[in-house]
């Protein structure tokens, strides 16, 4: 259990606040390249860490966020024209250039330079595989721009989503690095036996903490033929990757081995946004269109399961669209889509956020508690000035996940440590 400061502590992420704090020493994804497509086109909305703000490509194909509300009289940006390198309130006719900069006041006299004056808050943006990334804390404090491993992945060897998921980022966080529940939630096929989930239901759990966050290991036992062990990355401040090279039915080896992850970024402290990669473990293998698609519709993310604004069609609104003959027959929860299946879960629990001081923690829950502890240590770190952990590229550059099968007694560490290794080529940050 957590004690109720600590947990209030951890799921606030508002300016100001412990957890939101630490956020703001991170660069994290703000929208897709795709939602502001070409210069000058229609600016978008957006809500980050409980600020409005608003998106847009500026003339020089530039994107810009900003603060959603005009200095004037605190009308929505929203409504704006995008033009000529800015934004201009519709209501007074004000403009702002990309840096916040008011550089044009055409209700004011021609000789006031009152426009010197004013100025829209404004965070710096960087671009990287389809993604648009900013950073919302101190200038003095800003980091160096990311380098996970799957930001070097060429575009044929990756791919990029997002959801919007109706529940407090750390429960969806919590269960995204929740190893043993796949046996039970994302049992897809209850009466398959052969499968290395239902063979082995209670993964013996490993987690070393590191200077970027902790590597951890799930280890299934299965018995006369060794352990299957499934390896994974928690980088600081919500991101966790792992290896898909083997087949959940079977075990066999993956025509696409691949690499996957979620980065999770509070909308507020009610709302999440959940980034999706996926990139091929092996440069020389391009990563199939089609297997993608099906991916995501086995996800539970394909074109047909999600509406306008990134929401998954089953919601809390249908009850998932759960299927309860399918549930007694085939699927553990009757729900399609792996990460569906998730949601239904997290986003149903109490709001505004799970009520932690109630639970009740095992030996399953290890990559649990080390992350609590984690973050916990990042907001006393940011509190007494210090850096956070992995807020720095050069402290989880060269790592990445796996899973693999390794004989009785060998040390997964030891064992698959070529695996856990980044093998896309390093490349220079600012």
């Amino acid at each position: 259990m957590l004690k109720k400061e600590d947990n209030e502590k951890l799921c606030w992420t508002g300016k100001g606040t412990p957890m939101g704090e630490v956020f703001r020493r991170y660069w994290i994804p703000a929208i897709l390249s795709e939602e502001v497509p070409e210069p000058d086109s229609p600016q978008i909305r957006l809500r980050l860490l409980g600020e409005d703000l608003v998106a847009f490509r500026d003339s020089e194909g530039k994107v810009a966020i900003l603060d959603a509300y005009c200095p004037h009289r605190r009308a929505h940006l929203f409504w704006g024209r995008n033009e000529e390198c800015g934004i201009r309130c519709t209501y007074h006719g004000w403009k702002f250039n990309r840096d916040g900069e008011c550089v044009d006041m055409p209700n004011e006299p021609a000789e006031s330079n009152f426009k010197h004056k004013v100025k829209l808050t404004s965070y710096p943006t960087w671009e990287k595989n389809g993604i648009v990334w900013t950073y919302m804390g101190p200038t003095e404090e800003q980091p160096r721009y990311p380098d996970y491993e799957w930001l070097r992945a060429p575009e044929t060897h990756f791919q990029v989503s997002k959801t919007y998921e109706s529940c407090n980022w750390l429960q969806a966080l919590e269960g995204g690095i929740d190893t043993s529940h796949s046996s039970f939630a994302h049992n897809n096929n209850i009466q398959d036996k052969n499968s290395l989930r239902n063979r082995s239901k209670n993964p013996k759990l490993e987690v070393d903490k590191t200077d970027y966050g902790f590597r951890y290991a799930g280890i299934r036992d299965l018995k006369e033929d060794g352990n299957y062990v499934r390896a994974y990355q928690f980088i600081m401040p919500s991101q966790q990757m792992r290896g898909q090279m083997l087949k959940w039915h079977d075990g066999s080896q993956e025509e696409y081995p691949t690499i996957r992850g979620h980065f999770w970024v509070p909308i507020d402290d009610e709302n999440v946004w959940v980034w999706n990669f996926k990139y091929t473990s092996d440069p020389s293998i391009p990563l199939d269109p089609e297997f993608s698609l099906q991916q995501e519709i086995l996800f539970g993310r394909g074109p047909n399961d999600v509406l306008p604004g990134y929401r998954l069609k089953r919601n809390p609104s249908n009850d998932y669209l759960i299927d309860r003959e399918v549930q007694r027959t085939k699927t553990f929860t009757g729900i399609a889509g792996i990460n569906t299946q998730d949601y239904a879960l997290q986003e149903t629990m109490e709001k505004p956020f799970a009520d932690r001081t109630k639970e009740r923690l095992g030996t399953a829950d290890l990559a649990i508690i080390a992350a609590r502890q984690l973050l916990l240590e990042a907001t006393r770190d940011v509190e007494n000035g210090k850096s956070p952990k992995g807020n720095q590229p050069e402290t989880y550059r060269d790592v990445r996940a796996c899973d693999a099968f390794l004989p009785k007694g060998f040390d997964w560490r030891e064992g698959l440590k070529d695996n856990m290794t980044a093998k896309y080529q390093l490349v220079k940050t600012n």
